[in-house]
């Protein structure tokens, strides 16, 4: 069974495998009434959901991802609502985006240096992806049979510590959360549990901190039991969602596969409703 809510998932705009058009599509014939497009770094693709979103009974919240680092680590944040015509936030992701450009191309030298020959021609495999991340790199290893699957190319290449790793464009949560609701939106902590960032949930609070991602794929009900405690503690709203990237033959992560409290997401839609954005 598929929940009706579905506030965290990614399309061909980012790292996703599917367009905007057919996630909303998968949506719908998912019974799927409500979910978030939070592509990394990029609303490009919120104007296509929603013109083919509407016709098919699918309210599609302009969503963002932004991932973002401090002393306190990695610490993902999801925006919803924030108007996409919004100046400072367009030049911001679009300079997100360019690190991120800067970022893959240094990967790719350090793979060609370790005696992969790999392009960015064919990372980026003829798609007009907005969004280049580790990801896409993951895959054209993969393509090109360097590795076996994307979770090896990571465990051999990609990951922390690996012959090709770069760090990523040090950006704070702080100047992140500030963004997001200078341009009207509302910020949650994405998978506050795999990313270790529970304990930081008090700090990111006071740095504006509107909501937190409680449902989710990893959680267990212990941890979805606390982030409500602490949801309630410091007034947030509870976000959930699949984190959907494609359609896996296991399952996991599929569009709709986490159960979010349909109550929640009107919540958080009668935010913006309230805010008339």
């Amino acid at each position: 069974m598929y929940s009706r809510v579905d506030l965290h998932l990614h399309t061909t705009a980012s790292d996703g495998r599917l367009t905007p058009r057919e996630v909303v599509a998968l949506a719908a014939a998912r019974g799927i009434r409500l979910l978030a497009l939070t592509d990394h770094d990029t609303t490009a693709g919120v104007a296509e959901a929603r013109e083919h979103g509407g016709p098919l009974g699918v309210r599609v919240i302009a969503g963002v991802e932004i991932n973002t680092d401090s002393p306190m680590g990695e610490v993902h944040l999801l925006g919803y609502f924030a108007d996409p015509d919004h100046a400072e936030l367009q030049t911001t992701l679009k300079h997100l985006r360019e690190k991120r450009l800067e970022r893959a191309n240094t990967i790719i030298e350090k793979l060609n240096v370790v005696g992969v020959p790999l392009t960015l021609d064919q990372v980026r495999a003829g798609n007009e992806q907005t969004v280049i991340t580790r990801a896409h790199i993951a895959q054209a290893l993969v393509a090109g049979r360097h590795v076996a699957n994307k979770p090896a190319a990571f465990d051999l290449y990609l990951g922390r510590g690996k012959p090709a790793y770069v760090p990523r464009y040090a950006f704070d949560p702080k100047q992140a959360i500030s963004l997001v609701r200078s341009a009207g939106g509302v910020v949650s902590l994405a998978h506050p549990v795999r990313s270790g960032n529970v304990g930081h949930i008090p700090a990111l609070a006071a740095m504006g901190l509107q909501a937190v991602e409680v449902y989710y794929a990893d959680h267990t009900s212990g941890e979805v039991a606390q982030l409500k405690s602490l949801a309630g503690q410091y007034g947030l709203l509870l976000t959930g969602g699949s984190d959907f990237h494609e359609e896996r033959k296991d399952g996991t992560r599929s569009l709709g596969s986490v159960w979010v409290p349909e109550a929640e997401g009107e919540k958080l839609w009668a935010v913006v409703n309230q805010k008339a954005v």
